[in-house]
């Protein structure tokens, strides 16, 4: 399974990436809140979703791991496909779609093109418990301090930690200190917690 791809950005246009790795190109389907992070750039780091079907093997690819997640439960939701996903995730940014759904807000959902609304209903019963709107947007944080909350935030799951109690601590860490490294970010939540 592929976590992410680290490359120069070959092509890029509001619904594709291809990143050229070590001389293989991949094409990723992306968000339109990735593309717009991504303009400009020479090189990125994308978290992927691998989706493999009979017909198809589709990556798509997220700026940061609150993208990908949301993503992640949006196609865990029955009617709502990989596409669609990407499509609520171009409309919504990723930490309105947090307020958007714990808020119950099936209007705003049903503005996104092809969402009906029993498919807007179906994703606010299911997804409510599951999401809590994020403080901070990861969004809007620098790069590199998006890419070491992610990796703190994965290692501090890995140990054990819930994601909720995880990124929690972080949130405060980060808040104080967005330059921290990884490691020090890492041992300051384990002491919170």
């Amino acid at each position: 399974m592929i976590e992410y791809i680290k490359g120069e950005i070959a092509q890029l246009n509001p619904t594709e990436a291809v990143v050229e790795c070590n001389g293989i190109g991949y094409m990723l389907n992306i968000t339109l809140s990735t593309f717009t992070a991504l303009e400009g750039q020479k090189t990125t780091r994308l978290l992927v979703h691998e989706a493999i079907r009979e017909d198809a093997h589709l990556l798509f690819g997220f700026i940061n791991e609150q993208e990908r997640q949301l993503f992640r439960l949006l196609i865990g939701v029955s009617g709502v496909g990989a596409n669609t996903a990407r499509m609520i995730l171009s409309s919504i940014p990723a930490p309105d779609l947090e307020a958007v759904i714990a808020s119950g807000d099936h209007a705003r959902l049903k503005n996104v093109k092809g969402i009906g609304t029993k498919t807007a209903q179906r994703i606010i019963v299911d997804l409510r418990d599951k999401i809590k709107p994020s403080d901070v947007s990861l969004i809007n944080q620098p790069d590199n301090t998006s890419e070491v909350f992610d990796e703190a935030l994965l290692a501090l799951i890995m140990l054990g930690f819930t994601k909720q109690q995880s990124q929690k601590a972080l949130k405060k860490i980060f808040a104080d200190d967005p330059t921290i490294r990884v490691d020090i970010a890492i041992k300051k939540a384990l002491s919170m917690m």
